[in-house]
């Protein structure tokens, strides 16, 4: 995958780097804060299969315009506690997302951790092709997920 950078958003946490890959990577507990601040999950279509081919899947409910986002990628690369890479893909329609196409057009994603005693460090960056001005919406709506994961660390 070799696509054009797009934006990234980091975030310090005032976590453990194990807290911090499990927020990530444990589907429980993904589904519990993987969503932006003013929305929700849809329970019960959060998975990760943490292996280099495995699957991840999650959908935010956007049901005040209509619809529900669904992603769903194959996870890419993976250095514990460092690094996780994977597509992303994207569909508002069930049977899509059940269908799990993944010759679909796609985005790849990276996060890079980084531990910090005790803090931990997390940078998402996107990579791919959006419309003009997306981006920057993309970014806003990135930055309102890493204010869920506070709130989900606060808890």
């Amino acid at each position: 995958m070799n696509q054009a950078f797009l934006y990234s958003v980091e975030r310090e946490y005032p976590v453990s780097i194990d807290e911090l890959w499990s927020a990530w990577t444990d589907p429980v507990k993904l589904e519990a804060w993987y969503f932006p601040t003013d929305l929700k999950s849809v329970k019960g279509v959060t998975n990760s299969e943490l292996h280099v081919g495995g699957l991840w899947t999650c959908g935010v409910d956007v049901s005040e315009h209509g619809f529900v986002a669904y992603f769903f990628g194959k996870y890419l690369k993976i250095e514990n506690h460092r690094l996780i890479e994977h597509s992303l893909h994207y569909t508002q329609s069930r049977e899509e997302f059940e269908a799990q196409d993944f010759d679909s057009p796609s985005h790849l994603i990276v996060l890079n951790f980084e531990d910090l005693g005790s803090n931990s460090w997390v940078k998402f960056s996107q990579f791919g092709e959006l419309p003009e001005g997306q981006a920057d919406q993309a970014q806003a709506g990135m930055e309102s997920y890493f204010d869920s994961l506070s709130n989900f660390f606060s808890k």
